[in-house]
């Protein structure tokens, strides 16, 4: 009897022996698993918060081949060359040294008026700066951004050819039409950065506007809305701070009608460099801030894990 108690201490001594070794196995190896889930799992959301960052945003593909033959990109470029003309009228009415802040957030209505008028033939870029900016962070081809600039030019041209057409059949009693203001000695960075800074927040704003575009009005207000504050910021920082007036405009298209470039000088070298100058100020370096505007909404986007 003895014996057979002993054998059968001795199975449950081994068994639970057996259960302990593989308890402790299972331990062992849940806790060599364990940083190896984390580190996937850290790796895997690391991956997803800017995978796709420089991707392709916009559908289907577009070359010089192929978007020429899509009647609906002519009817684009109309929208942006109508638009355009529409918006550069307004800007010689609300320029900040033509009526001030009350014309700039008086005027914010009939730029939501135009945006919402086009937005559905091109998406209502209006501004090169915007339209580079696209093409930068890849929501627009690079074909198609190229030809809505050139739209952009020509509708800004037309729309100067329209108000210098009043201002020539009024003769003595018609008012100048606006011209940018001579850049003074030592204002070239001021100038700069209002045009700059200004260009970052229409960038930002316009491409927080595009996530409400199944909405075409608040995709417009938001847009308008960041149009007006660029021009609200900018009219204090240069009126108000460096004492500038008529030295800005945020938009290149625009620009180019306002006579930024000198037409006089003592020699060519001099006349050539006051023209790169006026291009590094209005084109330059607005379109600059429009790609580091789009690229911070951008970035924004990712790291609050925005669909």
């Amino acid at each position: 009897m003895a014996t057979k108690k002993s054998k059968s201490s001795n199975k449950s001594t081994k068994a639970s022996s057996t259960k302990s070794k593989t308890a402790t196995k299972a331990a062992v190896k849940s806790e060599l698993e364990a940083p190896k889930t984390k580190t996937v799992e850290k790796t895997t959301t690391n991956k997803s918060c800017f995978s796709g960052f420089f991707a392709r945003k916009y559908e289907g593909k577009e070359s010089i081949l192929t978007i020429f033959k899509n009647p609906k990109f002519y009817g684009a470029l109309l929208g942006e060359v109508i638009g355009t003309l529409l918006l550069t009228m307004l800007i010689f009415a609300i320029l900040p040294f033509q009526g001030g802040v009350y014309n700039i957030i008086n005027n914010m209505f009939a730029v939501i008026a135009i945006l919402i008028a086009v937005y559905a033939f091109s998406g209502a870029l209006l501004n090169p700066l915007v339209t580079v900016g696209m093409m930068a962070s890849r929501r627009i081809s690079v074909i198609r951004g190229i030809m809505y600039i050139i739209a952009e030019v020509v509708g800004a041209w037309l729309g100067w050819m329209i108000l210098n057409g009043f201002h020539l059949a009024g003769g003595e009693t018609a008012i100048d039409i606006p011209e940018m203001a001579a850049i003074a000695e030592g204002k070239f960075w001021p100038i700069v950065m209002v045009e700059l800074l200004g260009a970052i927040i229409i960038a930002f704003v316009f491409a927080r506007a595009l996530k409400y575009k199944r909405s075409v009005f608040t995709f417009a207000a938001v847009a308008a809305g960041g149009i007006a504050l660029a021009y609200l910021i900018g009219y204090v920082a240069s009126a108000g701070f460096l004492g500038l007036n008529g030295n800005f405009v945020m938009n290149p298209a625009i620009a180019l009608m306002l006579q930024i470039f000198p037409t006089a000088g003592e020699n060519f070298g001099e006349i050539l460099g006051g023209i790169c100058q006026a291009l590094s100020i209005y084109a330059l370096f607005p379109i600059i801030g429009g790609v580091i505007g789009f690229y911070l909404s951008d970035f924004a986007s990712k790291l609050s894990s925005e669909e």
